[in-house]
């Protein structure tokens, strides 16, 4: 289920993949000769290293040669990694409605203890009632069948679970007043989803800021994005932007920092947290 604390295949994969860079770098040996070693590329052993392909025990097992790892007890731990990465998560019953690029994202919001998210078209996700999702998910330029809907509004019922789970995911959220009166679904929908996220941010691991319309400008030019964090030590933080066909997942320090510094801007310039409630208080008035 969403709601487990364990790494997911995607992050099993990125910290094996970071591992094995780091024993390829102490062993002195190039990417070329270890594309060599598994009768492959450079290129796949960049793949690998990135956490971007399934992992072969056999690859596995001769790169540790390679690079000289020769204790039994670790090579078995790396081996059971590689193993586990392979394993699918609980959302591949969904691929029939998820585009493959969006696989990824749903691996690392499961292995996730913190996400940063900027939103100027529609609430976040993990936050949406279910028919405030079934709007959305007939927004799409695809056609879908109610069923498909049905399909997509279990998945995100389904990712919602690292919310409730032990412990449970943190969730820092800077939203754009429009994205609050914009009546998705009709006035009912957007009535009963600014309910409900009065009712999320009681949590204590939920933060919402509303931008209001009124701001003249802020640091955020380039769209939605999220800054997710893990707690494991192998795991650098991500930047996950989201396009109309594909997906970016940026890792490099220099890009961390620059979506970092836009997100501190954000919530230094933004109405404190602790208004939030008021703010959606004041929205859902004026639609009565």
């Amino acid at each position: 289920m969403a709601g487990r604390t364990e790494a997911g295949p995607t992050a099993l994969r990125i910290m094996l993949g970071a591992h094995l860079r780091r024993l390829r770098e102490r062993a002195g040996v190039t990417r070329s000769d270890a594309g060599w070693a598994i009768r492959s590329s450079e290129s796949k052993i960049s793949r690998m290293e990135l956490g971007r392909v399934g992992f072969k025990e056999r690859d596995v097992e001769d790169l540790l040669t390679l690079y000289s790892v020769s204790d039994p007890a670790e090579r078995d731990r790396l081996l059971q990694l590689a193993r586990d990465a392979n394993n699918r998560g609980w959302w591949h019953r969904y691929n029939d409605v998820t585009p493959d690029w969006f696989d990824a994202y749903l691996g690392l919001e499961v292995a996730a203890d913190l996400i940063r998210t900027y939103e100027i078209q529609f609430v976040p996700g993990l936050l949406q009632t279910p028919e405030y999702t079934r709007a959305v998910a007939g927004l799409s330029g695809a056609e879908r069948s109610p069923d498909e809907i049905d399909k997509i509004v279990a998945l995100r019922k389904t990712r919602q679970a690292v919310i409730e789970r032990d412990p449970p995911l943190r969730l820092w959220a800077v939203v754009e007043e429009s994205v609050l009166r914009r009546p998705i679904g009709g006035t009912q929908v957007l009535r009963e989803q600014l309910a409900a996220l009065i009712q999320a941010i009681q949590r204590p691991t939920i933060t919402l800021q509303v931008i209001p319309l009124g701001t003249a400008g802020h640091a955020a030019t380039g769209g939605a994005f999220s800054v997710l964090r893990f707690p494991q030590a192998d795991l650098p933080d991500v930047v996950y932007l989201e396009h109309l066909t594909s997906a970016l997942y940026l890792d490099k320090r220099d890009d961390l920092d620059s979506y970092t510094h836009v997100l501190d801007s954000l919530t230094v310039s933004a109405p404190p947290p602790q208004q939030a409630e008021e703010q959606l208080t004041t929205i859902l008035r004026q639609l009565d």
